[in-house]
């Protein structure tokens, strides 16, 4: 929120204080804490009368430093808190040198100079990446007596805000007001589903405010040339978090708050769903399967929305007997046409559910001050609200979830669980606007767990809206409730980026978009972003979004890049390993890629596909796009056409195809099967070999499933390539792009094969 009234006034009615200068000081190996005064003091009478913030640094993991200033300590903290997950081997060391004090962590240092006016300054590889200046460490109130502590961080020249969670606005948050606080507002405004209170930036750094509650952002919109941030509170702190590129931003940011879980194999395949109020029953089920069973469209999951349950009743976890009277028959039916089986829920219980009055008996719904349970007649009539801060209520709504799991669901999508209310008592105490945000990490976790434990480690899948900071622990996550129109695709695509610039690894939307009906040109435009995003659901709100309804050319668009994707799984699997190991999304801005290339720091209606493909979406009627490219020489994966960069494209593409470019120097792996996701990925495989540089060996690693990996070594020696494998479990193939496109496939003799480079 804002504070001041333009450069020189305070708002009406504000009063605030910043630290002004550094009273004492207290040193110890690990960590300092600093007192500042929030007036210049000359004189012993000066120290009356006014406050002292106490500032604490430390540093919970090497390269990050973490800054926490309190006005009045007396605060009782009632949680929920983050689960930080603290390197317990590392310590920061403190310095000193006449007037500078200095906390060091790995290549980031936090230095203080007392004999100057207040500043902190972050420090590395020589140069100040931020500052908290005059105005960086302070409070203020307003005129309704609240209490607020503020951090202000500095932005230079240049320098690009990103992050914050799944926001549809600008993709750079420069100039906006951001308030993390959780919404059900769809992807066309200001509003988010999943509220992250951490950014980063284009100079090699990233911070995180510790406050699962509202925290309220001023990104270059208050000072122009700051971030602020504050709580409503006696006290903020915040980590900062050195790269010094977004990748190690990312690797340092989520080891804190936690690593995505790798989804099963099976789920990067192609979701169908009933769609959201359309009528439906097991025949519409059938002939749906069918229907893409018999246009070679392969499927892997079938998704129910809300009404498998019965209209009023959500959630009462049990199918419409009048539309589904015997589900676990037709859930073996699928089951036994390989498909896996997704189902719609919601931390919600509708007064006509009979687990309305069992919940309320046993003290598991939501409450107000006066005993009451918390209701209202949005969404679901009379609904309450499950409270997850009692162990015995988590357990509670577990056990229903594992009767589903029995039946034979193997995924749930977890709607919902942003419009909590903040005029309530929590189980646990929790203070109620901390949980506003927290309350879907609660939620999810919940559902992960029963899944992970019915299906096995590796097995367990969401399709989540809502999440705050750590929530990409649980994947996967989708861009909510959108329009069916190019705008909104763009939007989404938006959303999708600001995710993983956020910590989450994985991200899906709907196909054709949810709210309206998709023109055939929308569809056949969003199925080919869909399927080359890390999840693919076709899904919507009063149409069905099987491709048939559209025309026959979007049947073989859908067919032709389900397909696509399948053979492209030893590559994304890898990428989604990595997104395990070190943070870094499947679906990656330019930027991730590509730091050093000023270009890409705005790019937000392309992204790359794993470390090595380039993807732009058609967002135009008449296939125009507009793109661009990094240096070197690039290979389009369905044409093989060569494409030399950097510099922007301006091309018209058929509904066949869409800019789909390999990078300079990688070794694309193609499964050789495209019927399913899951299939010995290197038995078979064909390398793709793009621009190799000479004398540069490349590392191909290709995943197996419950397997040992292959890995194959690319290396080109003036005029010949040759590829090495080691581990490969059959016979594998070398395909070579060149200036005429790519080269027919030459299948191994033995464990290495040379070839000559074309042109």
């Amino acid at each position: 929120m804002k504070f001041t009234d333009g450069y020189w006034l305070m708002r009406a009615g504000v009063q605030a204080s910043w630290a002004k200068q550094l009273a004492d000081a207290r040193t110890e190996d690990d960590r300092l804490t600093l007192y500042a005064a929030v007036r210049k003091v000359e004189r012993r009478g000066q120290t009356l009368n006014s406050p002292l913030l106490t500032v604490e640094c430390f540093s919970p993991a090497e390269g990050v430093i973490g800054v926490r200033s309190v006005h009045h300590d007396g605060e009782e903290d009632h949680g929920p808190r983050f689960a930080l997950a603290e390197d317990p081997g590392h310590a920061g060391k403190t310095s000193s040198d006449g007037s500078v004090l200095e906390l060091s962590s790995g290549p980031l240092t936090l230095r203080v100079d007392a004999d100057r006016p207040w500043r902190l300054d972050f420090v590395a590889d020589d140069r100040v990446l931020t500052s908290a200046g005059s105005r960086g460490t302070g409070f203020a109130t307003d005129p309704d007596g609240r209490h607020f502590s503020i951090g202000q961080l500095s932005l230079g020249v240049g320098e690009l805000v990103y992050g914050l969670g799944e926001r549809f606005t600008p993709f750079t948050k420069n100039g906006q007001t951001v308030d993390v606080w959780q919404a059900d507002g769809g992807t066309a405004s200001e509003q988010a589903y999943k509220n992250v209170p951490f950014y980063l930036t284009n100079r090699g750094y990233g911070v995180f405010v510790n406050h699962p509650g509202l925290v309220s952002y001023e990104i270059g919109s208050e000072s122009v040339g700051q971030v602020q941030f504050s709580v409503e509170g006696q006290s903020v702190e915040y980590l900062v978090i050195y790269g010094p590129t977004p990748k190690e931003i990312l690797d340092r940011y989520t080891a804190l708050t936690g690593r995505p879980a790798l989804p099963p194999a099976w789920s990067f395949g192609l979701w169908l769903s009933t769609s959201f109020t359309t009528d439906y029953d097991e025949e519409t089920v059938t002939r749906f399967v069918r229907g893409m069973a018999e246009r070679d469209i392969p499927l892997s999951v079938f998704h129910f929305d809300c009404f498998w349950m019965r209209e009023y009743q959500w959630c009462d976890f049990t199918w419409d007997p009048a539309v589904f009277p015997d589900p676990e028959g037709m859930l073996a039916r699928l089951k036994e046409q390989g498909l896996r089986v997704s189902v719609w829920i919601n931390p919600y219980i509708g007064q006509k559910s009979p687990l309305f009055a069992e919940a309320r008996r046993l003290g598991y719904l939501v409450r107000k001050a006066n005993g009451d349970v918390w209701q209202w007649d949005m969404w679901q009539a009379g609904m309450a609200l499950v409270d997850f801060t009692n162990p015995d209520a988590c357990e509670w709504f577990a056990g229903k979830l594992r009767v589903l799991a029995g039946q034979g669901v193997d995924c749930f999508k977890t709607d919902f669980g942003e419009r909590v209310p903040t005029d309530v008592v929590w189980h646990d105490g929790s203070d109620p606007e901390r949980m506003h945000n927290y309350y879907t990490q609660l939620y999810n976790e919940t559902v992960f767990r029963v899944l992970t434990e019915a299906r096995g480690e590796g097995e367990a899948v969401l399709f989540a809206r809502s999440a705050t900071a750590g929530g990409q622990q649980f994947p996967v996550h989708w861009g909510g409730d959108c329009e069916s129109t190019f705008d909104a695709m763009a939007e989404s695509l938006r959303g999708g980026l600001s995710l993983g610039l956020s910590g989450f690894g994985f991200w899906s939307h709907d196909i054709g978009g949810f709210e309206g009906t998709p023109t055939p040109a929308i569809f056949k435009r969003w199925a080919q972003f869909g399927l080359l995003s890390s999840h693919s659901r076709l899904h919507g709100s009063n149409s069905y979004r099987v491709p048939w309804d559209y025309d026959e050319e979007a049947v073989a668009v859908t067919r032709d890049f389900t397909r696509l994707k399948h053979r492209l799984m030893p590559y994304l699997y890898r990428a989604a390993e990595q997104a395990r190991d070190t943070g870094t999304p499947v679906m990656r801005a330019m930027l991730i890629e590509f730091p050093d290339d000023p270009s890409c720091h705005v790019l937000d209606r392309q992204y790359m596909l794993g470390g090595d493909v380039l993807v732009a979406p058609v967002f135009t009627e008449d296939g125009t796009v507009e793109y661009y490219v990094p240096a070197g020489t690039w290979t389009h994966l369905l044409s093989g056409e060569q494409v030399t960069g950097p510099g922007w494209r301006r091309e018209r593409f058929g509904f066949d195809s869409l800019p789909l470019l390999a990078r300079p120097g990688s070794v694309i792996p193609f499964g050789a099967e495209d019927e399913t996701p899951e299939y010995a990925w290197a038995d078979g495989v064909t390398l793709r070999v793009h621009a190799p540089a000479d004398g540069v060996e490349t590392v191909t690693t290709v995943p197996t499933p419950g397997g040992a990996p292959a890995t194959f070594r690319t290396r080109r020696d003036g005029d010949t390539v040759t590829v090495t494998a080691e581990g490969a479990p059959g016979a594998w193939r070398v395909q070579l792009a060149g200036p005429e496109g790519y080269a027919e496939p030459v299948e191994a003799g033995a464990g290495s094969l040379t070839l000559p480079v074309a042109g």
